[in-house]
């Protein structure tokens, strides 16, 4: 009953707090804004040095700005726009008191009316053109907002800019209100059934070849070696060593909490299998560290072999 309370207040509050976002729809955003350089040379060479343009028509006494500059021309720097309203800052920090802290530029539009020549003076006005609902997006919840800039020179139109930005509430400050998500579930076919029943009864079992008597790891149809398709299984007797192994930082996937170790394991038996090293910190783990099987339950219907490490063997080796 508490989570449906507070599902219900959740909604109600993203209702109320769209209206209020609404409300700055139409409202500037920038006013009589001036650029602060005229459309100038040296701009215009960085700027093609910088994209690899080398279209003869940005050079030369008849030389237009690449239209793509527009937003260049009206960038404030590390100071600022003086002509900035108060409406504009009022609406972000809005968000920022409703928990949408964090900002990412998602796209941006333009459309050119002319070319802009060196010497021309730049001023621009800006509104607050929309606000959506609120969002869901890999990133965290939150509200696209879009400001479109009229850009003019001399006086007259030149371009128009919108540009769009994502105010949000990083997924990670949600978790801890989900439920923790499943790990995947191994595939299970014919050929390793066998297996993940011996894991059921906490037995990691090893292939051999009926022909050859090779032992095999991963389980295959057929032996690699000989070719034999006849075979039985031995029960490894868990000990094993840190063959190589690599610690996940990134990306993040649901039911993992990086870092931690994935080792490959080189088994008293002579083949290797790959599973997470436990028992030490992850940065602790090191190649030819001592380890011991044991399996590990996730959740009720899933149970997986993993190597435990201690203390004592992760002060060696090396890296």
């Amino acid at each position: 009953m508490s989570d449906e309370v507070d599902r219900v207040d959740e909604v109600d509050g993203a209702s109320v707090l769209s209206g209020r976002l609404k409300a700055y729809e139409g409202r500037p955003a920038a006013v009589a804004g001036a650029g602060r350089d005229p459309v100038n040379a040296p701009m215009i060479r960085h700027w093609c040095e910088a994209m690899g343009d080398a279209n003869p028509a940005y050079e030369g006494p008849d030389a237009v700005a690449p239209p793509t500059m527009l937003q260049a021309w009206t960038m404030g720097g590390l100071s600022g726009h003086t002509g900035r309203t108060q409406a504009y800052d009022e609406l972000l920090e809005l968000l920022d008191e409703a928990g949408y802290t964090s900002v990412v530029a998602t796209d941006c539009e333009q459309e050119y009316l002319r070319p802009l020549r060196p010497g021309a003076e730049i001023t621009f006005d800006a509104v607050i053109e929309s606000v959506s609902e609120p969002k869901t997006t890999k990133l965290g919840r939150g509200y696209f907002v879009t400001t479109r800039m009229d850009v003019q020179a001399g006086g007259e139109p030149a371009g128009t800019h919108r540009f769009r930005i994502l105010k949000y509430a990083p997924a990670g400050l949600r978790k801890q209100r989900e439920p923790k998500a499943r790990r995947p579930r191994p595939v299970i076919n014919r050929d390793n059934a066998g297996f993940w029943e011996g894991v059921g009864r906490h037995e990691l079992l090893i292939q051999r070849c009926g022909g050859c008597g090779a032992l095999r790891f991963p389980w295959l149809p057929g032996c690699n070696a000989c070719g034999c398709p006849e075979w039985d299984t031995v029960e490894a007797s868990g000990d094993g060593t840190v063959y190589s192994y690599v610690v996940m930082h990134h990306p993040p996937f649901p039911a993992f909490d990086p870092p931690y170790a994935v080792g490959l394991i080189e088994l008293a038996e002579g083949v290797r299998m790959v599973s997470n090293v436990v028992g030490v910190p992850y940065d602790k783990v090191r190649i030819g560290m001592p380890v011991r099987l044991e399996f590990q339950r996730y959740d009720d219907e899933l149970e997986l072999p993993v190597f435990r490490a201690d203390e004592v063997g992760a002060g060696g080796g090396g890296g």
